[in-house]
């Protein structure tokens, strides 16, 4: 296990190089100058010239990139071209509010989608496994956003019980304020992510159910709950900690869209003023961000495999 996790660390160097390659080479390629955000309609083009020589965008897209590469190995993610910040200061300060968003909706979607899963493979094709996949279908199909909407026009304008938008109340610094703050955003991404559990506890389900081990337990006298909850589940977390290792980099990343419409100071709403200003450095510092915090929960889940299945610990 200790040579895994070495050489999946090792492999973690190239693979992130590959990724700044990759992001460098798409954001010069989109539309759009970030020297036209401080332009005026009278200032002169040598004070433009100036401007773009003052951001390092003068110079030539690899050179560009090398500079950037050498501040990154001095443990520097440069500064933001729009507030001139440090980009790795802005990151780490809405880390934690992504964080504790993001791994709320991913536990409480956890939470239910077992059972649900569980429950929907057990019964296929009766009416408990139609009315499952019908809110998983309507999960998966209705966009984060249009769901948002209609949650915070129900909730925060009609019956006035939680806060429309933000993360605190000015003036109040309680936990109870910022618990309520998300419950909103928190359900809509745990919506997002429980459509998709479903569907894979489901299938995984109803295939552990053909398997003998399956008859031997009933034959031994165990009632059905007791082979879902006792001996189906333990085989049906594989899938699942797959899905959570590849939902690591929502860690960080969030959801873009769902911070945005509820004003959540975390990093997807600080991506999207990223992308809008077209902010290269703090594009790329939160790229590099998500693509190790994926990089590292695909670790983390082939690890979790050795412990929910002795087997696989055994082969490797």
């Amino acid at each position: 296990m200790r040579q895994l996790i070495a050489r999946r660390l090792l492999q973690t160097i190239p693979l992130l190089f590959f990724v700044s390659i990759a992001c460098f080479a798409l954001v010069k390629l989109a539309p759009g100058d970030p020297v036209l955000s401080f332009v005026t309609p009278n200032m002169h083009p040598e004070d433009i010239e100036r401007i773009r020589h003052n951001l390092g965008l003068d110079k030539p897209a690899y050179i560009q990139y090398f500079i950037w590469l050498k501040e990154l190995f001095q443990g520097n993610l440069g500064y933001s071209l729009v507030n001139h910040q440090p980009v790795l200061d802005q990151i780490l300060d809405r880390l934690p509010a992504t964080a504790g968003l993001m791994a709320s909706a991913i536990a409480l979607a956890v939470l239910i989608a077992i059972p649900l899963g569980l429950t929907a493979g057990a019964n296929r094709n009766r009416w408990q496994d139609k009315v499952i996949n019908m809110i998983s279908y309507v999960g998966i199909s209705v966009p984060l956003f249009y769901m948002a909407i209609l949650l915070i026009y129900l909730f925060a304008i009609k019956l006035h019980w939680l806060p429309i938008m933000g993360m605190r109340t000015i003036g109040v610094h309680s936990a109870w304020d910022v618990i309520k703050h998300g419950i909103l955003p928190c359900v809509v991404l745990a919506f997002g992510f429980l459509s998709v559990y479903v569907r894979y506890i489901r299938s995984s389900t109803i295939g552990q159910l053909k398997e003998d081990y399956v008859q031997i337990q009933y034959a031994f006298g165990a009632s059905r709950r007791q082979v879902l909850f006792r001996h189906v589940m333990k085989h049906v977390l594989l899938p699942v900690i797959t899905l959570l290792g590849m939902s690591m980099a929502d860690l960080v990343t969030g959801a873009i869209v769902t911070e945005t419409v509820f004003s959540w100071p975390g990093i997807g709403s600080l991506g999207m003023t990223a992308v809008k200003g077209m902010d290269y450095p703090v594009i790329m510092g939160i790229t590099l961000f998500s693509a190790l915090f994926l990089i590292l929960g695909n670790l983390l889940a082939d690890i979790l495999y050795g412990f929910a299945d002795p087997r696989i610990k055994s082969t490797r």
